[in-house]
This record gives C-alpha cells, structure tokens and sequence, in this order.
C-alpha cells in the first residue's frame, strides 16, 4: 500500500498544499540546501503533487527521497516558465537534470571591436564588445563563409593597433597582403575607416544569412556605375556579386521563399539524445548546430526537444515566427507556429535536418566505441535485445554448427560469446554419437540436448540467447529439444546464409521471421563473426578429427609398430608422408632395424 512522503513530513506537505494554479518554475532542494532538480509546470500545483501522490520506480523513486524543501517562482506564461526552467538549469546545474554535454568547442567567426576590425575563426570566446557568429558545428559551412569573405573583401589579417593616432605617427608599414592586393593597407591611411566599416557591414550581412538582400544592392550599384560610366569600379563589384551568387548556390537548400525558419530534430540512443538546429533565411541555412543531451529522469523525447528548443533560440537569439519539428509538442511561445510538414519544401528541410542529427549522432557513436570499446558491445547487445523483443540482455550467447563429409567424421561444435566477445575457454567440441550418415538435424538434436541436459545436471547457467549456424528446420530442431524435452525457456534464433555462404539474414521466432537489419552495421558484423567464429571452430576440430583417422590407418595396421614408435615417428617427421619418404638409414636411426624394415614395407604404396 502507497503512502505518500508528504504525510511524514509536515513541512512539505503545506508548500505543496499551498502552491498556485498557475505556471512557473519549481525548484526541489536537498537537505544541504544544494537545488538538485529544476522543472517547469503550466500548473505548479498540479505538477509538483504528481511527485507524491504515486509509487515511483529508479531515479524519480530516489529523487523523491531526497527533497528537503520546494521554492517556486511563478510566471505569467508558459513561454516565461520554459526560459526561466533553462536559466535556471545552467545556474544550479542539478544533479536530475538532463545535462547539456557541450564539451566540444565548436569555433564562431569572430568580428573584433577594433578602430579597423579584423575577421578570423575562434574557439574561445572573449566578452570584449567583439561580435561572434555561430558557433558552426559543420566546418564545410564555416570554411565556405571565410572563403567568400577572403575573396570578396580586403580585410586586415595583421595583429597591429591600428588606433587613429598610431596610424597619424606613420609607425607601421605595408605588409605583403598590400602588395597582393589582399589589403587596402589602413596602417599607412590608403584605405579610409568608412570604406572599411562598409566592407564589414556587408560582412555582418552574409554572417546573418542576409545575402539576398546584398546581392541585390550589389546589382542595384553596378547597373549606377555602369551608367556612370565607371567600368573599373563596376568590374569590382560584379567580382564581388558573382562570388556571393555562387556562395548562394551552394548554400542555398530550398525555394528562397522560405525565410526566418528554424527546424530542429532529434535522435535518441541510450541515455543520450541527440539534437540539430538549422536556422534557415532565404532558403539558405545561416546557423547549424547540433548537440547533446544526457537524460537524468526518462525524459521524453517531447521533453528533451521543447528543453532545445529553447536553449538554442535563447543560445542564437532567434525570433523566427515559425518552428519546423518532427512530431507535434506541447509547447506554446509567444507568437511562434510550429508546423509538422508532410511534404514540400519544409519537409524537405526536416529531412536534411534528420540527416545532419543522424551522421551526429553516428560520429558520437564511433568516437565513444574508440574510446570505450566495452561500451560499444553493450549498445549492440542492446540492439539485439530490442530487435528480438527479449526480455533481458543477451550477456551470455551460444551458438553451433556442425561439419561432416558425407557423413564421415561427423562433429558438432559450440561456442560461447560474453558481452559480444568470444569465450573460448568455454568453447566445446562434440563427436556424433548417435547419428549414422549425413544427418544435420538429428546431429543438431543430439547435441543440444547434451549441451543443456548437462548444464542443468551440473546446474551451470543457462545462455541468454541460443543461435543456429542455419535457417528454419535448425532452429525448429532446437526448440524441440530446449522446450518440449528439457522444458527450458532460452530465446532462439538463427543465421541463414545466402548463396556465396555469406551471413545473409537474422531470423527468430516460432513462426520464424527474419529481423531486418543494414548489412554493413556494427551489429549485422557482430553477427557475422559469432556464425564465422562457430564455423571456423567446427571445420577446425573436423579436419583434425580426420587428419588423425588418417594417420591412425596408415601407422596403427603395420605389426610390431606400437603407439610408442608411432608417436616417435610422428614427432621427428611431422607427417605420414615425410615417413615414407625417408630412407632406411633415417628410420634406423629412430626406431632400430626390425622396426625400420617393418614402417616401409608397411608404407608400401
């Protein structure tokens, strides 16, 4: 029976009894007086007593545990919770919050606040009255944009203090861009500050995405010098015009009707969440981020994407009228419409959105299995679990195969894989014991039912996952042995092979299915090995069971030759036929001569 905290603790129970029915931000505070949770609510009241009224389970269940005290602040709007909830998040940094990870540095274009300001790339950002735009997580992007701006403008790239009166005293003189027609030269007064600042107004432009707009006044210039009659400034300015047209056209992603929009989309894998933003003027995208999240509490991906939403409008400063997303949200902002597009050119856009959240989130992925390689066999393990809907983590997982010729030497072979490594301490060989002529099924029968009848005997655990080196008729024999004769429940499936005797398809379940999966995905190579693993064992112990027959026959039927010589012979000569290409003399040497006499008339073809 549930009995909510609140009853034991008096205090609590008259904050939560007397908070408003309005929005606002609550913040959940440990008895140390440190804030270790931050939430937003459209009703305070409502929102907070949900935390008591029910049983819950992990993390809330602790969470809940650890409150010693509640502040709230109440807001008049919804929108004015959501960015005080994401203020408040960066200031505390609570302990159940989801964490922004932005430990990558993603580099801005800085404009600096200087009497002539320079233009470069930085990582670090100085509050000093310099401007910065980004940051740009797409470096193609980033590099296009300072290479529109070197070829177009003659921007200073020198670190001098360019101030009024250290260019009157006549200190400085022209560097090489001067004489290669890369910089106008201020430091000696060539270049007057009012022509210069134009150069970065126009480069304020392009960073905001607004390159329409200056094309056009471009244009709108060079037809008034052309009818001026000055053909050289006019020649500069189409220069400029058609780089930034062929800026525009790489740039640009769909119609430029489409303008002031942002887009975001969101993947999620594990504890993480992936989000990317593209913020799109002119059908051109001007900003692209993408990031992650850490989840604290089971978010919701509705959650995790409203708490992004917000923190790259706030991060970026955006205003756009309209927010393109993959799925509705319950989210409201002060004249914002969010729009779910089913076609035209902004699914477009959600669509290459997904695709820049997706290449993301795969980097992460190979960084993080580089790094934590462990890691990388639990999120496979996982994705096996979920494609087969089973009920724990397939930790411990078995698989045989058989191999025979004709019937011959017939031999089964099991190998065991832990945490998607092989265990090959644990591998077992099996000889057919039961089964005469070639025989798959009742080869597969025999030793299944050995592996596990044993197993249970010996009472070691059972694998959490079995796997057959074939298709339907393998599998079906194993559930007959697994369930119907030793009534055990292991998970079932196997690998089927194409017609290069390739790993081809998953397939699992009674009726079988097979499990569709991406052919060149970590996890369809993960399954590959384990069924090339298996084979590579079974045709291993084959040929060696074979080999020694083969020997056996030659050796064992010559009179007088015992397993002492035998093992003598074997061990100098390495092979039958080295034996029986050695002379007399040699095997005199060995094995004396009566028995030399007897090992080649034995060998006599």
């Amino acid at each position: 029976m549930f009995e909510s905290p609140l009853k034991k603790n008096p205090y609590l129970q008259s904050i939560v009894e007397n908070l408003p029915d309005t929005p606002g931000c609550y913040q959940y505070l440990n008895k140390e007086g440190t804030v270790i949770y931050v939430g937003k609510a459209k009703n305070l009241k409502r929102r907070v007593s949900q935390y008591f009224q029910k049983e819950h389970t992990g993390k809330t269940r602790v969470l809940v545990a650890q409150i010693a005290d509640i502040r709230y602040v109440v807001v008049s709007r919804e929108e004015d919770a959501l960015l005080l909830e994401n203020n408040l998040i960066k200031k505390y940094k609570p302990r159940y919050n989801v964490l922004l990870k932005d430990d990558k540095t993603y580099p801005s274009i800085c404009i600096t606040s200087e009497y002539f300001p320079k233009v470069f790339k930085t990582r670090k950002l100085i509050r000093n009255g310099s401007q910065y735009y980004g940051p740009y997580s797409h470096m193609p992007t980033l590099n296009e944009i300072l290479s529109l701006i070197k070829q177009v403008y003659t921007v200073r790239t020198c670190n001098l203090a360019l101030t009024p009166e250290n260019i009157r005293s006549g200190k400085f003189k022209p560097c090489l861009d001067y004489h290669i027609k890369r910089c106008k030269a201020p430091c000696i007064a060539l270049q007057s500050r009012e022509e210069y600042m134009e150069q970065i107004s126009e480069i304020r432009q392009i960073l905001r995405g607004n390159t329409k707009e200056l094309s056009r006044q471009l244009m709108e210039q060079m037809k008034l010098l052309s009818e001026e009659m000055r053909f050289e400034e006019a020649m500069e300015l189409k220069r400029k015009y058609d780089a930034l047209e062929r800026f525009r056209e790489k740039s640009e992603v769909v119609s430029h009707i489409i303008d002031n929009i942002d887009v975001f989309s969101i993947e999620e894998e594990g504890e993480s969440a992936f989000i990317n933003y593209l913020h799109i003027t002119n059908g051109a995208i001007n900003q692209a981020f993408t990031f992650e999240y850490k989840k604290k509490m089971n978010e919701t991906r509705e959650e995790l994407l409203a708490l992004g939403i917000v923190e790259m409008r706030e991060r970026y400063k955006s205003r756009s009228p309209e927010i393109v997303v993959p799925f509705p949200i319950d989210m409201e902002l002060d004249g914002v419409t969010f729009t779910v597009p089913q076609r035209s050119d902004r699914k477009k856009l959600l669509d290459l959105s997904e695709l820049n959240v997706k290449q993301y989130k795969l980097d992460r992925l190979k960084q993080s299995d580089k790094l934590n390689p462990e890691q990388k066999n639990t999120r496979l393990l996982k994705e096996i679990q979920e494609h087969l809907k089973l009920e724990k983590l397939p930790a411990h997982i078995e698989c045989f195969d058989n191999s025979n010729i004709s019937g011959t030497d017939a031999v089964a072979a099991c190998i065991v894989f832990r945490m998607g490594k092989p265990s090959k301490q644990e591998y077992r060989k099996y000889n057919i014991k039961t089964v005469i002529g070639p025989d798959d099924y009742a080869s597969m029968r025999e030793v299944v039912y050995r592996r596990y009848s044993r197993m249970i005997a010996e009472n070691t655990p059972l694998p959490d996952l079995i796997i057959a080196d074939g298709g339907k008729g393998q599998m079906e024999v194993m559930r007959e042995v697994v369930e119907d004769e030793l009534g055990l429940q292991i998970p079932i499936a196997g690998l089927a092979k194409n017609d290069r005797h390739r790993t081809a398809e998953l397939l699992f379940g009674f009726p079988t299915m097979s499990i569709g999966l991406k052919q060149q995905s970590a996890l369809f190579h993960l399954l590959e090995r384990i069924q090339d693993e298996v084979h590579r064992f079974a045709i291993t112990f084959h040929r060696d069971k074979r080999s020694k027959r083969q020997t056996a026959s030659a050796l064992d039927t010559i009179k007088g030759i015992g397993p002492k010589t035998k093992d003598a012979l074997l061990a100098h000569f390495k092979s039958v036929k080295r034996i029986k290409a050695a002379s007399l003399e040699e095997l005199e040497a060995l094995i004396g001569n009566a028995k030399a006499k007897a090992v080649m008339e034995g060998l006599k073809d």
